[in-house]
């Protein structure tokens, strides 16, 4: 019954220290073969580069100038950007070593980054950089859960939420949560597809 009851119900708390390293292996899990990850990240030492990469956006700029949540000590993990802080000052110092991350596909990143420009919020708004689950623990509703926290925040100070997913069976899951699609992109240089989505507050 315990069990049952703490599926149903997951406890989802801002990320602490001590839940980095889980979540910053969730996150490798999760991306290590996400389309638009292996577009951008080259393939050689893939795997570790993609966790290199989670764990700076995690703890330099996700961390320090937006809003994190976890549940299940870091197997659940959602990483907001949010209204009024500006991580550009550790996007300019990050900027050497990301591009080392992106290894041979930096140009395609780039070029990525440029298609995805037009389509992303002028306004104001939380946006959606990362969220990932354990495999071992996917089903149990702690994706919908540490999500939930940001966009009851978004939405209870009148803003929009907005992300982006090259996964196309992330579509529906993201709707469930209110989230339309804005943008159908496909990625220039053989990228996937990406969608943008936005979720209007009530």
């Amino acid at each position: 019954m315990t069990e049952q009851l703490r599926r149903s119900a997951p406890r989802v708390l801002p990320l602490t220290d001590a839940d980095v390293p889980t979540a910053v292996d969730t996150l490798a899990r999760a991306f290590a073969g996400e389309p638009f990850i292996r577009h951008v990240i080259a393939a050689d030492g893939h795997e570790e580069r993609v966790r290199r990469y989670q764990e700076l956006c995690l703890t330099r700029i996700g961390m320090v100038y937006g809003r994190v949540w976890g549940a299940d000590g870091g197997r659940a993990v959602a990483v907001w950007a949010v209204p009024g802080e500006d991580p550009t000052p550790a996007f300019a110092e990050l900027a050497p070593v990301l591009t080392g991350l992106s290894g041979d596909r930096a140009a395609a990143a780039g070029a990525a980054e440029e298609a995805l420009a037009p389509y992303r919020p002028q306004e104001p708004g939380w946006f959606l950089n990362t969220v990932a689950t354990a495999p071992e623990v996917q089903g149990q509703g702690l994706g919908a859960a540490v999500l939930a926290p940001g966009l009851q925040e978004a939405e209870g100070a009148g803003y929009p939420a907005f992300l982006e997913t090259s996964g196309e069976a992330n579509l529906r899951f993201y709707e469930r949560l209110g989230f339309t699609v804005t943008a159908d992109v496909p990625l220039p240089d053989g990228g996937p597809r990406t969608w943008c989505m936005r979720r209007d507050p009530s």
